[in-house]
Protein backbone atom coordinates (compact mmCIF):
# COMPACT_ATOMS: atom_id res chain seq x y z
CA UNK A 1 0.00 0.00 0.00
CA UNK A 2 1.43 3.39 -0.98
CA UNK A 3 0.41 6.93 -0.16
CA UNK A 4 -0.41 8.98 -3.22
CA UNK A 5 -0.52 12.76 -3.39
CA UNK A 6 -4.27 12.64 -3.92
CA UNK A 7 -6.73 13.66 -1.22
CA UNK A 8 -10.24 12.24 -1.05
CA UNK A 9 -12.65 14.66 -2.74
CA UNK A 10 -15.34 13.76 -0.19
CA UNK A 11 -13.49 14.06 3.13
CA UNK A 12 -10.01 15.40 2.21
CA UNK A 13 -8.13 12.53 3.87
CA UNK A 14 -5.15 11.08 1.95
CA UNK A 15 -5.97 8.44 -0.63
CA UNK A 16 -3.91 5.25 -0.36
CA UNK A 17 -3.12 3.34 -3.52
CA UNK A 18 -4.01 -0.33 -3.11
CA UNK A 19 -3.38 -2.09 -6.41
CA UNK A 20 -5.10 0.51 -8.60
CA UNK A 21 -7.82 1.26 -6.05
CA UNK A 22 -7.39 4.56 -4.23
CA UNK A 23 -9.02 4.50 -0.82
CA UNK A 24 -9.12 6.80 2.21
CA UNK A 25 -9.52 5.87 5.89
CA UNK A 26 -13.23 6.59 5.63
CA UNK A 27 -13.41 3.86 2.99
CA UNK A 28 -14.28 6.14 0.07
CA UNK A 29 -12.70 4.41 -2.93
CA UNK A 30 -11.87 5.36 -6.50
CA UNK A 31 -10.69 2.93 -9.19
CA UNK A 32 -7.88 3.72 -11.60
CA UNK A 33 -9.50 3.48 -15.05
CA UNK A 34 -7.96 1.33 -17.77
CA UNK A 35 -6.99 4.58 -19.55
CA UNK A 36 -4.80 5.45 -16.53
CA UNK A 37 -6.82 8.18 -14.80
CA UNK A 38 -8.89 8.66 -11.64
CA UNK A 39 -12.40 10.04 -11.59
CA UNK A 40 -12.42 12.23 -8.48
CA UNK A 41 -15.54 14.18 -9.40
CA UNK A 42 -18.38 12.90 -7.19
CA UNK A 43 -21.82 13.24 -8.71
CA UNK A 44 -22.81 15.89 -6.16
CA UNK A 45 -20.01 18.15 -7.48
CA UNK A 46 -21.35 18.04 -11.04
CA UNK A 47 -23.52 20.84 -12.39
CA UNK A 48 -24.41 18.84 -15.51
CA UNK A 49 -24.29 15.23 -16.67
CA UNK A 50 -21.06 15.64 -18.64
CA UNK A 51 -19.37 18.88 -17.55
CA UNK A 52 -16.53 20.43 -19.53
CA UNK A 53 -15.64 20.03 -23.18
CA UNK A 54 -17.40 17.35 -25.20
CA UNK A 55 -15.69 14.72 -27.34
CA UNK A 56 -15.81 16.79 -30.55
CA UNK A 57 -14.23 19.81 -28.84
CA UNK A 58 -11.53 17.64 -27.24
CA UNK A 59 -10.71 15.97 -30.58
CA UNK A 60 -10.56 19.34 -32.37
CA UNK A 61 -8.19 20.79 -29.77
CA UNK A 62 -5.87 17.79 -29.85
CA UNK A 63 -5.77 17.81 -33.66
CA UNK A 64 -4.94 21.53 -33.70
CA UNK A 65 -2.32 21.48 -30.95
CA UNK A 66 -0.54 18.46 -32.41
CA UNK A 67 0.10 20.45 -35.60
CA UNK A 68 2.50 22.60 -33.54
CA UNK A 69 0.79 25.97 -33.96
CA UNK A 70 1.10 26.72 -30.23
CA UNK A 71 4.52 25.13 -29.76
CA UNK A 72 6.29 28.51 -29.31
CA UNK A 73 4.05 29.05 -26.29
CA UNK A 74 4.84 25.63 -24.82
CA UNK A 75 8.57 26.12 -25.34
CA UNK A 76 8.43 29.39 -23.39
CA UNK A 77 6.34 27.88 -20.56
CA UNK A 78 8.78 25.02 -20.15
CA UNK A 79 11.77 27.40 -20.31
CA UNK A 80 10.27 29.53 -17.53
CA UNK A 81 9.66 26.41 -15.46
CA UNK A 82 13.26 25.24 -15.89
CA UNK A 83 14.60 28.72 -15.17
CA UNK A 84 12.59 29.37 -11.98
CA UNK A 85 12.17 26.00 -10.31
CA UNK A 86 14.90 25.10 -7.84
CA UNK A 87 15.60 21.38 -7.69
CA UNK A 88 15.87 20.15 -4.12
CA UNK A 89 16.63 16.50 -3.53
CA UNK A 90 14.90 16.64 -0.14
CA UNK A 91 11.69 18.11 -1.57
CA UNK A 92 10.73 16.70 -4.96
CA UNK A 93 9.14 19.09 -7.44
CA UNK A 94 5.43 18.44 -7.96
CA UNK A 95 3.67 20.15 -10.87
CA UNK A 96 -0.05 20.68 -11.50
CA UNK A 97 -1.63 21.53 -14.83
CA UNK A 98 -4.97 22.99 -13.68
CA UNK A 99 -7.52 22.60 -16.46
CA UNK A 100 -5.18 20.37 -18.44
CA UNK A 101 -7.54 19.23 -21.21
CA UNK A 102 -6.06 16.32 -23.11
CA UNK A 103 -2.59 16.79 -21.61
CA UNK A 104 -0.77 18.66 -24.39
CA UNK A 105 0.92 21.14 -22.01
CA UNK A 106 1.02 18.73 -19.07
CA UNK A 107 3.35 16.09 -20.49
CA UNK A 108 5.83 18.65 -21.81
CA UNK A 109 6.59 19.67 -18.22
CA UNK A 110 7.56 16.10 -17.25
CA UNK A 111 11.22 15.46 -16.42
CA UNK A 112 13.07 12.61 -14.76
CA UNK A 113 13.15 14.59 -11.50
CA UNK A 114 9.54 15.77 -11.07
CA UNK A 115 6.01 14.44 -10.64
CA UNK A 116 3.32 15.94 -12.86
CA UNK A 117 -0.45 15.99 -12.31
CA UNK A 118 -3.18 17.10 -14.68
CA UNK A 119 -6.74 17.89 -13.62
CA UNK A 120 -9.76 18.73 -15.75
CA UNK A 121 -13.52 18.54 -15.31
CA UNK A 122 -13.99 17.04 -18.80
CA UNK A 123 -13.88 13.27 -18.62
CA UNK A 124 -13.39 12.90 -22.39
CA UNK A 125 -10.24 15.04 -22.22
CA UNK A 126 -8.79 13.22 -19.21
CA UNK A 127 -9.43 9.83 -20.82
CA UNK A 128 -7.29 10.85 -23.79
CA UNK A 129 -4.60 12.37 -21.56
CA UNK A 130 -4.29 9.32 -19.32
CA UNK A 131 -4.05 6.96 -22.25
CA UNK A 132 -1.49 8.97 -24.24
CA UNK A 133 0.78 10.23 -21.43
CA UNK A 134 1.22 7.45 -18.84
CA UNK A 135 4.24 9.24 -17.34
CA UNK A 136 1.84 11.82 -15.82
CA UNK A 137 -1.04 11.44 -13.35
CA UNK A 138 -4.48 12.56 -14.53
CA UNK A 139 -7.79 12.95 -12.75
CA UNK A 140 -11.28 14.21 -13.44
CA UNK A 141 -11.97 16.84 -10.78
CA UNK A 142 -13.26 20.35 -10.29
CA UNK A 143 -10.76 23.20 -9.99
CA UNK A 144 -12.90 24.76 -7.25
CA UNK A 145 -12.17 21.78 -4.96
CA UNK A 146 -8.90 20.21 -6.02
CA UNK A 147 -8.30 16.66 -4.72
CA UNK A 148 -4.94 17.48 -3.17
CA UNK A 149 -3.55 18.43 0.23
CA UNK A 150 -2.48 21.95 1.10
CA UNK A 151 0.91 23.29 -0.04
CA UNK A 152 1.64 20.29 -2.27
CA UNK A 153 2.68 21.90 -5.56
CA UNK A 154 5.79 23.90 -6.28
CA UNK A 155 4.51 24.83 -9.77
CA UNK A 156 0.97 25.28 -11.09
CA UNK A 157 0.28 26.08 -14.73
CA UNK A 158 -3.08 27.34 -16.00
CA UNK A 159 -3.45 27.71 -19.77
CA UNK A 160 -6.75 29.17 -20.96
CA UNK A 161 -8.56 27.69 -17.98
CA UNK A 162 -10.47 29.16 -15.02
CA UNK A 163 -8.09 30.82 -12.55
CA UNK A 164 -9.26 30.24 -8.98
CA UNK A 165 -6.84 32.10 -6.77
CA UNK A 166 -8.03 30.90 -3.37
CA UNK A 167 -7.92 27.20 -4.24
CA UNK A 168 -4.69 27.45 -6.24
CA UNK A 169 -3.06 29.27 -3.32
CA UNK A 170 -4.23 26.54 -0.93
CA UNK A 171 -2.42 23.78 -2.84
CA UNK A 172 0.65 25.89 -3.72
CA UNK A 173 3.69 25.53 -1.50
CA UNK A 174 5.38 28.56 0.08
CA UNK A 175 7.73 29.97 -2.53
CA UNK A 176 5.86 28.04 -5.23
CA UNK A 177 4.81 29.55 -8.57
CA UNK A 178 1.55 29.92 -10.46
CA UNK A 179 1.93 30.52 -14.20
CA UNK A 180 -1.14 31.69 -16.12
CA UNK A 181 -1.72 32.05 -19.86
CA UNK A 182 -4.58 34.26 -21.04
CA UNK A 183 -5.36 35.94 -24.39
CA UNK A 184 -3.43 39.13 -25.10
CA UNK A 185 -5.05 41.99 -27.04
CA UNK A 186 -4.76 40.68 -30.60
CA UNK A 187 -5.21 36.95 -29.99
CA UNK A 188 -7.07 35.35 -32.93
CA UNK A 189 -8.24 38.75 -34.17
CA UNK A 190 -8.52 37.64 -37.82
CA UNK A 191 -10.71 34.72 -36.78
CA UNK A 192 -12.93 37.00 -34.65
CA UNK A 193 -13.32 39.39 -37.58
CA UNK A 194 -15.03 36.62 -39.54
CA UNK A 195 -17.61 36.22 -36.79
CA UNK A 196 -18.17 39.69 -35.29
CA UNK A 197 -18.85 42.93 -37.18
CA UNK A 198 -17.00 44.84 -34.47
CA UNK A 199 -14.36 42.38 -33.25
CA UNK A 200 -12.86 43.82 -30.09
CA UNK A 201 -9.42 43.35 -28.60
CA UNK A 202 -9.15 41.20 -25.49
CA UNK A 203 -9.16 43.08 -22.21
CA UNK A 204 -5.78 42.57 -20.56
CA UNK A 205 -6.16 45.07 -17.74
CA UNK A 206 -8.09 42.84 -15.38
CA UNK A 207 -5.77 40.90 -13.09
CA UNK A 208 -7.25 37.51 -12.17
CA UNK A 209 -4.93 37.25 -9.16
CA UNK A 210 -5.14 39.69 -6.24
CA UNK A 211 -2.90 38.37 -3.47
CA UNK A 212 -0.04 36.37 -4.97
CA UNK A 213 3.00 38.41 -6.01
CA UNK A 214 3.34 39.06 -9.75
CA UNK A 215 7.04 38.37 -10.44
CA UNK A 216 7.12 38.24 -14.25
CA UNK A 217 4.94 39.17 -17.21
CA UNK A 218 5.49 38.87 -20.96
CA UNK A 219 3.76 38.63 -24.32
CA UNK A 220 4.30 36.02 -26.99
CA UNK A 221 2.99 37.18 -30.35
CA UNK A 222 3.40 35.67 -33.80
CA UNK A 223 1.46 34.96 -36.97
CA UNK A 224 0.15 31.46 -37.53
CA UNK A 225 -0.25 30.18 -41.09
CA UNK A 226 -3.05 27.65 -40.79
CA UNK A 227 -2.38 25.23 -43.61
CA UNK A 228 -5.84 23.74 -44.10
CA UNK A 229 -9.45 24.74 -43.61
CA UNK A 230 -9.79 21.92 -41.10
CA UNK A 231 -7.00 23.41 -38.99
CA UNK A 232 -8.91 26.70 -38.90
CA UNK A 233 -12.16 24.96 -37.94
CA UNK A 234 -10.32 23.06 -35.20
CA UNK A 235 -8.97 26.34 -33.85
CA UNK A 236 -12.45 27.86 -33.97
CA UNK A 237 -13.81 24.89 -31.99
CA UNK A 238 -11.36 25.71 -29.17
CA UNK A 239 -12.72 29.24 -28.71
CA UNK A 240 -15.70 30.65 -26.79
CA UNK A 241 -16.93 32.35 -29.95
CA UNK A 242 -17.34 29.05 -31.85
CA UNK A 243 -21.01 29.07 -30.84
CA UNK A 244 -21.48 32.46 -32.53
CA UNK A 245 -20.14 31.28 -35.91
CA UNK A 246 -22.80 30.70 -38.55
CA UNK A 247 -22.68 27.70 -40.89
CA UNK A 248 -21.89 30.14 -43.69
CA UNK A 249 -18.82 31.42 -41.82
CA UNK A 250 -17.67 27.88 -41.05
CA UNK A 251 -18.01 26.93 -44.70
CA UNK A 252 -16.00 29.96 -45.75
CA UNK A 253 -13.24 29.17 -43.25
CA UNK A 254 -13.14 25.51 -44.27
CA UNK A 255 -12.42 26.53 -47.88
CA UNK A 256 -9.41 28.67 -46.94
CA UNK A 257 -5.85 27.43 -47.17
CA UNK A 258 -3.00 29.25 -45.45
CA UNK A 259 -5.32 31.33 -43.29
CA UNK A 260 -3.15 33.86 -41.43
CA UNK A 261 -4.14 34.39 -37.82
CA UNK A 262 -2.44 36.20 -34.96
CA UNK A 263 -1.40 34.26 -31.86
CA UNK A 264 -1.04 36.67 -28.94
CA UNK A 265 -0.52 35.22 -25.47
CA UNK A 266 -0.16 36.97 -22.12
CA UNK A 267 2.00 35.05 -19.64
CA UNK A 268 1.96 36.01 -15.98
CA UNK A 269 4.04 34.35 -13.30
CA UNK A 270 3.04 34.69 -9.64
CA UNK A 271 4.78 33.49 -6.49
CA UNK A 272 3.39 32.53 -3.09
CA UNK A 273 5.51 34.33 -0.57
CA UNK A 274 6.51 31.97 2.21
Amino acid sequence: MTIADYACPLCSLPLLNQAKIFRCENNHSFDLAKENYLNLLPVQFKHSKNPGDNKAMVNARRAFLEKGYYQPLVDRLVALYQEKIITDADKPTIVLDAGCGEGFYTHQHKTAENTVYGVDIAKEAIKKAGKKYPQCHFSVATLSKLPFAESLFSWIVSVYAPILEQEFTRVLSNGGFLLTVTPAKQHLMQLKQHIYDDAKEHDVEKLPIAHLALVHQENISYQMHLKTGQDTLNLLAMTPFAFKASEEVKQKLSNQTDFICQADFLIRLYQKQG
